[in-house]
């Protein structure tokens, strides 16, 4: 009996182990299970995106302020349309603001980084952020790099 007891206690800490660690993943990841309460979306028209997913983070001045949610093309313009979600408290982003695919490192991930303009006119709920920069190939530089001294 008392063989059964330990074996009992010894599941039960390996079970209570489990779905802390599958906790402490969720909250180091940036994965939630439920969407932000407040959060809005905005939308980001970029010619290449380079890398760049769902997920990414959204950042201005350094600090984080949302994420990317979805990526998908625009068949009229032919841009790839990125849709941010942004924080709730958030609401200081002006219509005039621009937003640029940024990379963590040299080889790190791509996240979108965030300016602010001078307008006093504040970007609502479903607004384009009109003023991007694509992400930066490291392949393109090093394939204009590589003509360029060929050509000399």
């Amino acid at each position: 009996m008392r063989i059964r007891g330990v074996e009992l206690g010894v599941g039960i800490f390996m079970l209570v182990g489990a779905f802390s660690l599958a906790v402490l993943a969720f909250n180091v990841s940036g994965l939630g299970l439920s969407k932000q309460e407040g959060s809005y979306k905005v939308y980001a028209l970029f010619e290449n995106v380079g890398g760049l997913t769902a997920r990414s983070k959204v950042s201005m001045s350094g600090v984080t302020i949302g994420q990317v949610s979805d990526i998908h093309i625009d068949p009229e313009r032919l841009m790839a349309v990125v849709e941010i979600e942004l924080n709730g408290d958030v609401d200081y982003l002006t219509v005039d603001s621009s937003a640029s695919i940024l990379t963590s490192g040299l080889l790190g991930e791509k996240y979108i980084g965030i300016t602010t303009g001078a307008d006093d006119e504040v970007l609502k709920e479903g607004g384009y952020i009109e003023d991007t920069q694509s992400s930066l190939v490291l392949e393109e530089l090093i394939g204009k790099f590589l003509f360029n001294n060929a050509s000399e």
